[in-house]
């Protein structure tokens, strides 16, 4: 099946959840978290964006070595991680639920408030998704739903949060024309998840999608 470019977007997948997005002189990093060490060494970048607190999202090491490489970079992120930002006297940006804000001629809104449980007992904290030009939707630790279209998914796969079973149907219920796996740096063979995922997802026209780390994709 051919399922066509959908934007002008190139993205690169670090590792995890810490991705490259670029489109014309915009580049954006997201959640340099303390999973991956690919970012340590990026440059270039106009934004970061951050989803919430926990570590594999936002490690603060990490953080000042891509500020440090970036000089003048913009941070956005919501007011949970704004206020541990603010501890480490690191500036920051609020994009939350419901803001719009431009990077250059690329809409960026926030939209989501919450992490998925974790378990009931474990008190539920801020996470913001992001939704990319009206195309792509990062959702973060989340299963957020948004009220239109997504073209793009970045699928979180696994994690203590997340069963396999919630993952596929949260793509199945978002019916993005393609969609690839985020949130797997936790675990040494996913391949198994990914290939449940492309059997189930792909005779449903979504394209599921493995994005090789380091390598860039045209979206």
């Amino acid at each position: 099946m051919n399922y066509g470019k959908i934007s002008d977007m190139k993205i690169t997948k670090l590792g995890h959840c810490c991705l490259i997005i670029e489109e014309g002189e915009i580049k954006i990093l997201t959640d340099p978290g303390e999973y991956t060490d690919a970012q340590n060494s990026v440059r270039g970048l106009t934004h970061v964006i951050i989803t919430h607190e926990h570590q594999d999202h936002f490690h603060v090491p990490s953080l000042k070595q891509v500020l440090a490489n970036n000089p003048g970079v913009a941070v956005y992120t919501n007011r949970a991680v704004g206020n541990l930002m603010s501890r480490e006297a690191l500036p920051y940006e609020l994009l939350q639920h419901g803001d719009k804000q431009l990077f250059g001629d690329l809409e960026v809104e926030g939209i989501g408030t919450e992490h998925h449980v974790i378990y009931p007992a474990i008190p539920i904290i801020m996470n913001t998704g992001y939704m990319f030009g009206n195309k792509f939707f990062y959702p973060g630790d989340a299963l957020t739903k948004p009220e239109r279209p997504v073209e793009l998914l970045a699928m979180p796969i696994t994690g203590p949060w997340l069963p396999i079973a919630e993952a596929i149907d949260y793509a199945r219920a978002l019916k993005p024309k393609k969609c690839f796996p985020i949130h797997d740096g936790n675990i040494k063979a996913p391949e198994g998840m990914y290939r449940l995922s492309a059997r189930i997802l792909q005779p449903e026209g979504i394209n599921f999608e493995v994005f090789e780390l380091g390598k860039n994709y045209d979206v």
